[in-house]
């Protein structure tokens, strides 16, 4: 059989509705545009156009793996945040929209802050870092992450950004342990799920996104505890601190930062 553009979408919907991915339609014009190294406008407009064997080929390992809820970040290795694609692997986590709500509140804070130092805390992809050293021409960032896996990616995608003269380093260090100094803004997007509800969580979250930036310890606040704990010593007069929290935990994490004044 000729396998058509429109064909192969049409049958690729199907399989992964079968499936239950959430969004088989989209899951499968944005394969087949890796594939095509094209926009998905395209797709419409040669919609009976033959795709190659060897693009055939592509696209199929790259259905198979998503089948098996493999995520979209990591068949591609990339994901688009603010403006620019990160490369991302197994070792981070893939970086969502929510965060860039981090990043644009973290931003307008630091406005009014002269040269401000920002340390990033378990910056994993290192997506939120370059983007406040975008956001914040004036700006030093400082790195870190546990994990050399996730390090390396997060220097690989600063590197990306030369042309900015973004001012970074990055470290391996667990939270506050390799740091010295003091910062105007500390940032984080640390691990908030309760342990006991890791395995509830979807299967591309759980079965392929790194344990070590999901599990927050038995009540998801672990992590908050020890940043706020360590940033007495870290943080300017007058500096901030900004957090991605999960839903419902707003005031447990604000009453953590109250009673370390």
């Amino acid at each position: 059989p000729i396998w058509t553009i429109a064909k192969v979408l049409d049958w690729t919907k199907q399989y992964f509705a079968e499936k239950g991915l959430e969004n088989p339609r989209l899951d499968a014009e944005i394969l087949l545009c890796s594939v095509l190294k094209c926009q998905r406008i395209t797709l419409y407009v040669h919609f009976d156009q033959p795709l190659e064997e060897h693009e055939l080929a592509q696209y199929r390992g790259y259905v198979a793996r998503r089948a098996a809820a493999e995520p979209l970040a990591y068949i591609l290795g990339s994901r688009a945040f603010m403006k620019y694609d990160f490369k991302v692997t197994p070792d981070v986590l893939v970086p969502r929209p929510e965060t860039e709500l981090l990043v644009e509140c973290a931003a307008k804070l630091a406005g009014f802050i002269e040269k401000p130092q920002i340390l990033d805390i378990g910056t994993g992809s290192g997506a939120i870092i370059v983007s406040l050293l975008d956001m914040l021409p004036e700006a030093h960032g400082t790195a870190v992450d546990v994990s050399p896996g996730a390090l390396a990616v997060a220097k690989e995608n600063a590197q990306k950004r030369d042309s900015l003269g973004l001012e970074s380093d990055f470290c391996i260090s667990d939270l506050f342990e390799g740091i010295e100094g003091v910062f105007d803004m500390i940032v984080s997007n640390p691990p908030y799920i309760a342990s006991g509800k890791i395995p509830g969580l979807m299967e591309e979250v759980r079965g392929f996104e790194p344990l070590l930036a999901l599990d927050g310890g038995a009540d998801g606040l672990n992590f908050y505890r020890r940043i706020i704990a360590g940033s007495t010593a870290h943080l300017k007069d007058g500096g901030f601190m900004a957090f991605e929290i999960r839903i419902n935990q707003g005031s447990a994490v604000a009453d953590l930062c109250r009673s370390h004044g």
